[in-house]
Parts: structure tokens; sequence; C-alpha cells
């Protein structure tokens, strides 16, 4: 599938890495905001051998039309910021281009945008589109609905110059009644992000608990999130959406087919595998 990319910041680099690994995925362009990198490619910036063009244009150079008239792509994976979505938003409507936005944080009229989007094409929107987090949120939801009067703490924990409360955290509060002042923050040297449930039972005590390792996490729930968007129709997703079906474990393998036509982890390891990596 024909890519490309707004946003080549802490979050953007790593995922346009993942994406340039994949043979899932072909990174045609990326935008940033700054004019530094300006015409270079993400291959020669990452030092990725990659067939991909990968060209790396500032964000006013052009309009969407002329750049999608020129490198034209199936999704748009957007990790830039909460307007973002007014540069590209018209033209993915008009021509149907499947958006998936990992923004950590939409205002009420851009994410009414998104939904307007997506009466023409398919939207998905997760502020933290990690695997692991939206597995806990929806684990920790399960468990909320078995024990409701169970204690509930959230904890997180990020690097030293963070200074706001998580948004994924606000999230995880959210889903399970807890106010977002009772929210327990660390921050200290580089962490770059965990969150923790904390369920207190009378006699027992369970956490469950995410790390992410690398900021190259993201980009695996963006190929999760590309495999399992095609075939779907127009709409507004969530990580959820695409991860329920999983929870049925009486689902046959039949009927799982659906959502996954494909084993996407080893279509991304079988590019590293390329490499000397393990194949799995």
């Amino acid at each position: 599938m024909k890519v490309g990319q707004m946003g080549f910041g802490r979050a953007g680099v790593p995922v346009a890495s993942v994406l340039l690994k994949s043979k899932m995925t072909r990174l045609e362009w990326v935008l940033r905001a700054s004019r530094t990198l300006e015409h270079r490619s993400v291959p020669e910036f990452l030092g990725i051998p990659a067939e991909e063009p990968g060209l790396i244009y500032p964000v006013g150079e052009s309009t969407a039309s002329e750049l999608l008239d020129r490198a034209p792509v199936e999704a748009i994976v957007d990790f830039s910021s909460d307007r973002g979505v007014y540069y590209y938003g018209e033209e993915a409507k008009r021509r149907g281009i499947a958006v998936i936005t990992a923004v950590s944080h939409y205002p009420d009229e851009a994410l009414d945008y998104l939904k307007d989007i997506a009466r023409h094409t398919r939207v998905l929107c997760s502020p933290n589109i990690t695997l692991g987090i939206n597995f806990l949120i929806i684990a920790a939801r399960i468990l909320k609905n078995i024990a409701p009067d169970t204690d509930v703490e959230v904890i997180e924990e990020h690097f030293r110059d963070k200074h706001e409360v998580s948004g994924t955290a606000k999230k995880i509060a959210d889903t399970l009644d807890v106010p977002h002042e009772a929210i327990k923050s660390i921050r200290a040297g580089g962490i770059i992000g965990v969150h923790e449930i904390l369920f207190g039972f009378p006699y027992q005590t369970l956490r469950l608990h995410h790390e992410s390792i690398s900021r190259e996490a993201f980009g695996n729930g963006i190929l999760f999130a590309v495999e399992h968007l095609q075939g779907k129709p127009n709409g507004f997703y969530t990580m959820e959406d695409l991860l329920v079906p999983y929870f049925r474990l009486d689902a046959t393998e039949g009927e799982l087919a659906g959502e996954r036509r494909r084993p996407w982890w080893r279509v991304w390891w079988g590019r590293s595998s390329s490499r000397g990596g393990a194949t799995g």
C-alpha cells in the first residue's frame, strides 16, 4: 500500500523507519513543518536501504492536491498536530484516501471534521496507537465490568521534560471512571512511556503494565491499522474496533479471516530478516 506521512518529529521519525522496513507499505513522501531536510529522502536521512522514494517536503511548498497528483497514496498516516488534518482532509474525502491519525489530542472542531471525512473514506483515530496500550485498555474494561467496585489506580511515567499529564493516561482514566486529578504521574530521566493500572481487591492485587521500549512501537500499530482497515466500509474507527474481535475466545480462524488476512507482524519482520534478523 502506498502511504504518505504527516509529521517527522520525535514519533514520526521512528514510524517512518518501520514503514520503510515493511513489505506491506511503500512510503511515498513525508511532510514536515520545518524546511530543514528539504527534498532529502527518509531512506537517506535514516541510512536505511529502501526502494521507496520517501521524499521529505515542507508543508507549505505545495497544496495537498498538487502533492497527491504528483505522488498519489492510498493512506495518510498523521503524526503531526491537531491542525494537520486541515491540510489533507478535503483531498482525502475526494479521493477516498484512508486516514490513520495518532495525534495525541484533537479539539472538538477538528474531531468533528475527522468524522465528516469518515463519511467518505476510512478514518482511524487513536491518540496512542501501540497494540499493547490498546490491549491493556480493553482488558481493563473487561476487568472493570467483572468487578465494578474494585479500587483502581492509574499511574503514568514519562521523560523528565514532559510537563502535562499523559493523554493516554487520561483516556485510560476516562475508560475506568477515574478522575484525571487522581492520575499518579512520575517524571524521570528519559523514560519513553510507562502506563500501569492497579486493581486493588480485598485479598489480591492485579496490575496491568505497559512500557514503550522504543517509539517504533507506534509503527507496529500503524501496520496493524493499515492491514485491518483494508476492505472495511467507510467510517470512523478506533484501535479498539480493530482489536475487539480477537477477544472472542471461541472465534474460529475462519471467522477471524475477515479481520486478519495475513500475519502482518511477519510481513514487518520478514523485511528485517533480509538484514539478518529472525523470521519468527
